[in-house]
């Protein structure tokens, strides 16, 4: 199921909208906007941005400093034997390469057909 988008007043007299998951979880609350028609219109430029947006990462390269009373769990060791590969893993950009290892003509999606 996909998410859903409520339309509500915020304190200020403004409107703004949330995105909840299926599960009711609040995931993204947006700016206040002036009336129904510019909340309507961001809804639908959140929908059209937001399925393939980019991701940009702007922690610090150092991490983030955990506070004194957080439980950090332990690492777990990297075990190549536990992941069931018999092969190395390939490099992202000799993804082609190994489809053709396997024997396919392309990368490219087989479509059925079916619709």
């Amino acid at each position: 199921m996909a998410g859903i988008f409520e339309v509500f007043v915020d304190g200020e007299s403004l409107f703004r909208f949330r995105l909840k998951s299926p599960d009711g979880t609040v995931i993204a609350v947006s700016t206040p906007f002036e009336d129904k028609t510019a909340v309507v219109a961001g809804i639908a430029a959140a929908r059209e941005c937001a399925g393939m947006g980019l991701v940009t990462d702007l922690c610090p390269a150092t991490g983030v400093r955990q506070p004194a009373a957080t439980v950090l769990a332990k690492p777990v060791p990297h075990n190549a034997a536990s992941q069931g590969c018999d092969e190395p893993r390939k490099a992202a950009n000799g993804f082609r390469t190994h489809a053709k290892e396997l024997g396919r003509a392309s990368a490219a999606p087989r479509w059925t057909g079916a619709a």
